[in-house]
């Protein structure tokens, strides 16, 4: 069942007779999106390759923690990826779960590979070199996210989670204090979690709601190269591998010249168009725009035919355009 909270969906899962929230469900990064457009349309400097990476590890492992979370069965509100900024200071938290008296909040890491744990500093054992300790990110969010919540004028208790999910990762020499959640573990603390008695009022939803209304949309930490339209390639990227371009294979059906993904036409018109949006807020989506950017596509009233059928027109003559649907 889904309830509608100003821009977020509310996914309402009923489970003999207890009620998961999640509020915000998790998306895929803008900044990932926006990068993986880049890189499939023109050269990009190792340095945003090696973003790219990172954050589709990162992305990976948040789903994969949102998939062993689906275990749940107590009476809770979850937000994913909550952009907040409190004291001037922006913060991340990967997945927040409120319970009757307690919020936990999770900071969820995909690595893999050894690492040792030296006082405050973590070491990769593979080529030694330094990396940041993500328990002093997870409590500087904790204190953070208090703060906050003392402003919101919420005594609800706070607890952080640093949550491993790769099972072919290993921390050595990590004291057993830490709150730290290794990939065989979370069955576990899950039960614990489920084991507790926890009813959701309305204080909970009102809190939600002010959390959610406090959601930025743009991370200033995004990393992302300067572009504009003439210097990016045309044509319609695969949405498989994100570096070939789709070809007509029949009147209906595109596929990718790379990795042989497969894609009706109206739906690879309609996912580029959005591409399109996305890379260039401020254009207007129009037939000539939208057939010069999908390139694909040889006959102009196909492309007239698929945004008529999925946008809202606008009618101001030779400067007519189309419009998202709300």
């Amino acid at each position: 069942m889904l309830k509608q909270i100003g821009r977020f969906t509310i996914v309402l899962k009923q489970r003999k007779e207890v009620l998961l929230l999640i509020i915000k469900t998790r998306t895929i990064p803008a900044e990932l999106e926006l990068l993986r457009y880049l890189k499939g349309r023109k050269k990009v400097s190792e340095k945003i390759e090696n973003k790219i990476i990172t954050l589709e590890k990162g992305y990976i492992g948040e789903t994969m923690f949102d998939q062993r979370m689906e275990a749940l069965s107590l009476e809770c509100l979850i937000i994913d990826d909550l952009l907040l900024e409190t004291n001037d200071t922006h913060y991340q938290i990967d997945s927040i779960l409120t319970a009757q008296r307690k919020i936990h909040i999770f900071e969820v890491k995909n690595f893999e590979g050894d690492y040792v744990v030296n006082g405050d500093c973590w070491h990769s054992l593979s080529s030694g070199k330094e990396i940041k300790n993500p328990l002093l990110q997870l409590s500087r969010c904790e204190s953070l996210f208090r703060q906050l919540l003392h402003q919101l004028g919420s005594n609800l208790i706070v607890e952080g989670h640093l949550v491993f999910m790769n099972p072919e990762f290993y921390l050595y020499q990590v004291p057993p204090n830490l709150p730290i959640i290794f990939p065989s573990q979370l069955t576990r603390f899950i039960g614990s979690l489920n084991a507790q008695p926890s009813r959701m009022t309305e204080r909970h939803q009102v809190l939600a709601k002010k959390l959610l209304s406090l959601h930025i949309k743009k991370s200033p930490f995004s990393i992302v190269p300067e572009y504009n339209f003439d210097g990016l390639e045309r044509g319609i990227l695969c949405s498989v591998c994100w570096s070939g371009f789709m070809e007509s294979e029949s009147q209906y059906k595109l596929v990718c010249r790379k990795c042989g993904g497969a894609e009706d036409i109206e739906t690879a018109v309609i996912r580029s168009t959005k591409e399109l949006n996305q890379l260039f807020p401020n254009m207007r989506i129009t037939t000539k725009t939208v057939f010069d950017w999908c390139k694909t596509v040889k006959d102009k009233r196909t492309i007239r035919r698929i945004l008529a059928n999925n946008y809202n027109y606008v009618s101001l003559g030779k400067h007519s355009y189309y419009e998202f649907k709300e």
